[in-house]
């Protein structure tokens, strides 16, 4: 025992290649809270306590790359990013245990593995204490080997079988570096010893090849979570948490073999396997659909679909009988869907949000609920609505099920004959105990229980609070779901008489007959649901006494687009817990945005058009106005002229034509040298005024 915890005296310097993705970074963690040796010593001494960490014995100290994260692990000691070989090459030779990971987030890694496990061998000889190299390769290495048993496909492949596998055509680089590391570590083990881990699809802690099949579930937009294929074929699993442990066992054990298989106990079918995660979270139905689909799919690398296609049955045959692991998923995920489907929840902050929105009638519930429905992505859950839904879903199942006597059709044909009776007794209105549990199997749903709700303008009263949310006392009622669709935020919505009056007043005649407000109908609601809140035991002490107090909005006039009362929501509720936009979603936002960018356009060029022709039209008017003055300017100008010119002629008529005729005439007859001067001479001398 005394040797034994010797190995627990000093920490030993890990080395992960890009400790910032998936595989290496769940690794990366969970090495760095385990101490060395502690899983050789717990399989000597199983009755002995689990060894923790002390001031004797630290825990593994994790060092390694990242490929280009600026938030730190806090997990890892030193993260180095852009090294040289050089660099690298010192960090590595620092180190006494090296992991590489080239899973499929790191294939890009497989020739920088390459030449770290060669660089090592080639300087083992100056190490200055032994060195661990652990290559964390896939199972698509083995994805064409041929059955041991021709006659028994059914027969498990094990470690031994390692020499026979034959990789899928897209990972002969793989096999390539992992019979290079085998090759390397034969020369001088206990110098430096080399071990491949060869996973199984990894699943667990937010999932990663399985995440578009949580996803795709979570959301709840598919009835029908799809399986690509015939999903026949059996894929072999591991939990990333347990893919840790075994390499942690290689790092403390030293084991001869080189060549180890990661995988569970599991021989789940991959329709199995999706059929289990659509039921925990989704619709629970699934539906095949051709292979072909696949390339529609952004959200797969070609590396995660050639996983879910792979058919293999493996056993661990050594990691199980020989190694200590505290195993999470020992059964494979199906057996432990409802874990790792918290695990899902919990890395992918994926958490319901359920609100409840109350007020008067016409004071916005509906409009309000709406724009909380799209903002946080949740589902809104009207009393109408819901019943409606309700009545179809169970007319649809009857229909479906007409051939098929189960159960299920017959509690459908049961449930949906009570309901009919009970509208009929009481003048097509369902009665107050169908309804509560009408919106209670709603607000149980999974879409509901997964992203949460809106409950617009229901309960009404105390009475129906207490009964729709209360927990349920009988012991074999599921409590928990109780509890999970009581709101956490209670928003209560509300306006002075006069204000509701007139907004019913005002609103369109299209809008009436949509809503049933006639303003009749309006006073008797409005006055009930005055009544029903004056009282000591109203809906809203019922969230109080269970600690969630409400939180009142006052609407009015100068909000009409509910904007200040959406920031107080938001300021009150927080961040959204949901799935940011998905592709499908981004395509049609990025279609409807082009569709408004192209109508915008329309109508920016309608309306310079307009513009233009209006402008062309007043440069018309101008110009004709001006050329109509112009032209009567013209027009009295030549007037003036013809009354100044006959004035003129009238002058020289009377005045000068008289002498200057007799002149000219003189002039004529006598014939001067110098006729101008005779002329102007004959003028001056026979002037009638100088007479």
């Amino acid at each position: 025992m005394a040797a034994d915890m010797e190995t627990l005296t000093s920490s030993k310097r890990v080395f992960i290649n890009n400790v910032d993705k998936y595989t290496s970074k769940y690794v990366a963690q969970f090495l760095s809270s385990c101490v060395p040796g502690a899983s050789y010593v717990a399989k000597q001494f199983e009755d002995e306590e689990e060894i923790k960490p002390s001031s004797q014995g630290g825990t593994f100290e994790i060092v390694g790359t990242v490929s280009g994260s600026e938030k730190k692990s806090g997990f890892a000691v030193e993260e180095y990013s852009n090294l040289t070989r050089q660099e690298l090459f010192h960090h590595l030779k620092e180190s006494d245990v090296v992991v590489y990971n080239i899973y499929n987030e790191n294939a890009d890694q497989i020739e920088e593995a390459s030449w770290a496990v060669s660089a090592l061998h080639g300087d083992m000889n100056s190490f200055p204490r032994p060195k661990t190299f652990i290559l964390i390769s896939t199972l698509m290495t083995w994805a064409l080997i041929k059955p041991l048993d021709t006659d028994d496909a059914k027969t498990p492949f094990t470690e031994e079988d390692y020499k026979r596998r034959k990789p899928h055509h897209n990972f002969n680089d793989h096999i390539a570096v992992e019979k290079l590391v085998v090759k390397l570590g034969r020369s001088n083990q206990s110098q430096f010893s080399t071990y491949v881990v060869a996973s199984g699809l990894q699943y667990g802690m937010g999932e990663q090849a399985f995440h578009f099949f949580f996803k795709t579930s979570w959301m709840g937009e598919e009835q029908e979570v799809p399986i690509f294929g015939d999903g026949s074929n059996f894929v072999p699993t591991i939990h990333i948490t347990d893919l840790a442990g075994i390499v942690q066992n290689v790092i403390d054990y030293n084991p001869k073999p080189q060549y180890l298989l990661a995988v569970d106990e599991s021989h789940n079918t991959i329709a199995e396997i999706i059929s289990a995660i659509a039921a925990a979270l989704g619709p629970g139905k699934t539906r095949n659909v051709p292979i072909e689909d696949l390339i529609l799919l952004k959200e797969l690398t070609q590396a995660e679909i050639d996983h879910l296609f792979i058919s293999l049955r493996m056993e661990a045959f050594f990691v199980t009988y020989n190694f200590s692991i505290k195993w999470v998923s020992k059964k494979g995920i199906v057996e432990n869907i409802d874990q790792v489907v918290e695990e899902y929840k919990l890395a992918r902050g994926l958490l319901p949000i359920r609100i409840c929105v109350l007020g008067p009638p016409a004071v916005g519930k509906s409009t309000v609920s709406k724009k909380i429905c799209k903002h946080y992505k949740l589902h809104h859950v009207k009393l109408k609505e819901t019943i409606t839904e309700t009545l179809a879903h169970l007319e649809s199942k009857v229909q479906m099920e007409e051939s098929n006597e189960d159960d299920e059709s017959q509690e459908a044909q049961e449930l949906l004959n009570t309901l009919k009776t009970n509208m009929e007794e009481n003048d097509g209105r369902l009665d107050e105990q169908c309804v509560l549990q009408i919106m209670k199997d709603k607000l149980k749903t999974k879409p509901c229980i997964n992203q949460g709700f809106v409950l617009d303008a229901f309960p009404k009263t105390y009475n129906q609070a207490k009964e729709l949310f209360s927990v349920e006392e009988d012991e074999n009622a599921d409590k928990q779901s109780s509890i999970q669709i009581i709101p956490e935020y209670v928003f209560c919505l509300d306006a002075t008489d006069e204000f509701l009056k007139e907004r019913v007043l005002d609103l369109p005649e299209s809008v009436v007959q949509e809503t049933s407000y006639s303003f009749d109908t309006f006073l008797s609601r409005l006055e009930m649901y005055r009544k029903n809140n004056s009282d000591d035991e109203i809906v809203i002490n019922y969230f109080d006494e269970q600690e969630i107090p409400p939180q009142h909005i006052e609407i009015n006039g100068e909000d009409p687009e509910y904007v200040l009362v959406m920031e107080k929501v938001i300021k009150s509720v927080g961040k959204a817990r949901n799935y940011s936009s998905t592709t499908k979603h981004l395509d049609e936002e990025q279609k409807l945005a082009e569709i408004r960018l192209r109508e915008e356009e329309e109508m920016s060029q309608a309306e310079a058009g307009h513009i233009e022709d209006e402008e062309e039209q007043q440069r018309a008017q101008c110009w004709k106005e001006w050329n109509g003055r112009l032209e009567e300017a013209k027009q009295q100008d030549e007037e003036l002229l013809m009354t100044e010119e006959e004035s003129a002629k009238q002058y020289l008529r009377c005045t000068v034509m008289p002498v200057l005729s007799q002149g000219l005439s003189e002039l004529c007859r006598i014939r001067p040298s110098n006729a101008v001067d005779f002329l102007a001479e004959y003028i001056l001398n026979n002037n009638p005024e100088m007479e």
